[in-house]
């Protein structure tokens, strides 16, 4: 499968953003693209880096004109489309989402963010109802593919039910940054961890993973975001196939999903796993 990872910029209009992605979609097409994954909110600028009602006019209903264009987009140019978006499901719900556009436009599956964070600079909880849809893999001609948004890249067990039910790997959009106040040292931690805990889930997985951050500097009056970039291919061993740095940068990857079968027999984690005596992990904490 070759699969387009776009780290770009999205400090622009909603215009600006779609006139960009338009040009890569059409570049992505011509290298014979199967699979293209835009990052978390693509769209616009982070705005839950702060609290803003009129944020709220951002939001996409499904029979969006923007929605279609993307839709036309994937069958137009016979390529998937990782589509991640500020959505509308009525008056006062929104989530943060993603929609898979299969290579026929047709929307094989849409998939709502779970874990919903509120730190200085991520007020996500003022704008995102958690998703109701589950860890669902969805189905597309190019097999069952995992997607969860940013926040759940932190969580094992997302990554884990995913592959339980058969998901031939996982794709994550993101929107993270450095604090501009932390120190260098603290700054390379977090990175370093980022990229840890989901080379992780690939490993304990046998599945490989895709992870695509934006770049670039994003602001309001009293908080800064240095998105890090970085976005990522790795195997199901956690080995980099591929690696962005911090600037602007698309990567063309081809990824073998025939490896997790023969990397499963080698690591049969899921053969040895005690799934019965797993039943405290559904507690909030285990008090002693």
């Amino acid at each position: 499968m070759k699969v387009c990872l776009v780290q770009k910029n999205c400090n622009f209009t909603i215009d600006e953003n779609i006139s960009q992605s338009e040009k890569i979609i059409l570049e992505a097409a011509k290298k014979n693209v199967d699979i293209i994954v835009f990052s978390e909110l693509f769209l616009c600028r982070y705005f839950c880096i702060s609290y803003e009602q009129k944020n709220f006019d951002l939001a996409l209903e499904d029979n969006s004109k923007i929605i279609k264009h993307f839709s036309n987009l994937a069958f137009s140019n016979n390529i998937a489309i990782v589509f991640p978006y500020f959505e509308k499901r009525t008056q006062g719900i929104y989530h943060n989402s993603v929609i898979l556009f299969d290579k026929d436009g047709s929307i094989a599956g849409k998939y709502r963010k779970m874990h919903i964070p509120d730190d200085p600079g991520y007020f996500e909880k003022f704008y995102f109802t958690p998703g109701d849809l589950g860890f669902e893999p969805i189905n597309c001609s190019l097999g069952k593919i995992g997607i969860l948004i940013c926040w759940d890249q932190w969580f094992p067990e997302a990554a884990r039910i995913m592959a339980l039910k058969g998901a031939q790997m996982l794709i994550y959009p993101t929107a993270i940054g450095f604090d501009g106040k932390d120190s260098k040292l603290e700054q390379n931690k977090q990175l370093d961890s980022w990229l840890t805990i989901q080379r992780s889930h690939a490993i304990a997985n046998s599945l490989p993973v895709i992870s695509v951050n934006r770049v670039g500097l994003e602001s309001d009056n009293k908080q800064k975001i240095k998105f890090w970039g970085n976005s990522f291919v790795c195997g199901p061993q956690g080995e980099f196939i591929e690696k962005a740095g911090y600037t602007e940068q698309i990567l063309f990857v081809d990824v073998d999903l025939n490896q997790s079968e023969k990397i499963r027999r080698t690591w049969p984690f899921f053969r040895d796993r005690r799934y019965k005596d797993y039943a405290e992990i559904s507690r909030c904490f285990i008090d002693t």
